[in-house]
């Protein structure tokens, strides 16, 4: 049991030093994948049909192909392309990471997309006339009212897809990255002792899960709290007049 103890503990020691580059993969894709998702949700409600045509285009390729299909065909696919890989792209997809941040990046701002398109059709049209009617037009009507609305009712569904996304930086792993997962499978092909490290690294996208959650529930219930109305004073009594 000793030795057991001993072998899980060495074996988190290497696994935690591979944490940094599990989170870089999740922070890079999740930011550019929000900003990515935030122009094709402005796509999807443009007057022009060619955004619309763009966006429902986009949506429909890189939700339904995996993702790990989407990782081998920008990792080793783009490196059979002459004009990448004989030009100064070469040094950004030669690196396995960089496709990985890449890959994720264009497969889940198509789902987050979907996600602040319903969350915009959600928006209630009286808030948007209330500010219409306040003499709010564009951008300041986008901020004061759309956009707050929009993300209380969008966050929820948002947080489990940046929950999804953890998991998927797994996937790095099988074009070579040192993350989590290829340190774990690294220790496994010296080892033999698959259960073990696993169940360390198991252990490790538990404890990362679990922080992301708890951040974003308090964030959900902050933008509740910030949302709720201010409560009414309470109506003095009337004094009866003296006789």
């Amino acid at each position: 049991m000793g030795e057991h103890l001993t072998f899980i503990g060495s074996v988190t020691a290497q696994l935690v030093r591979a944490v940094p580059v599990t989170l870089l993969i999740l922070a890079v894709s999740g930011v550019c994948a929000t900003v990515l998702a935030t122009g094709l949700t402005a796509m999807s409600v443009a007057r022009s049909p060619l955004p619309r045509l763009v966006q429902r285009t986009w949506t429909f390729l890189f939700r339904g192909t995996p993702l790990i299909l989407q990782i081998f065909m920008i990792y080793y696919g783009f490196a059979m392309v002459p004009w990448i890989r004989h030009g100064i792209l070469w040094a950004a997809f030669r690196d396995p990471v960089f496709c990985t941040c890449l890959a994720m990046t264009c497969c889940c701002s198509a789902y987050i997309a979907e996600i602040f398109r319903g969350a915009l059709a959600a928006v209630p049209r009286g808030e948007i006339e209330a500010g219409r009617a306040c003499g709010m037009t564009g951008f300041m009507l986008l901020r004061r009212v759309i956009a707050p609305s929009l993300i209380r009712i969008a966050l929820p569904s948002y947080s489990n897809e940046i929950i999804m996304m953890t998991k998927s930086t797994s996937l790095a792993s099988t074009i070579t990255v040192l993350d989590i997962t290829g340190v774990a499978q690294q220790v496994i092909a010296h080892s033999y002792r698959t259960l073990e490290v696993f169940c360390a690294a198991a252990a490790l996208y538990l404890l990362i899960n679990a922080t992301l959650s708890t951040l974003l529930t308090a964030l959900e219930r902050r933008l509740d709290v910030d949302r709720a109305p201010t409560p009414l004073a309470p109506i003095p009594p009337t004094l009866e007049p003296l006789s």
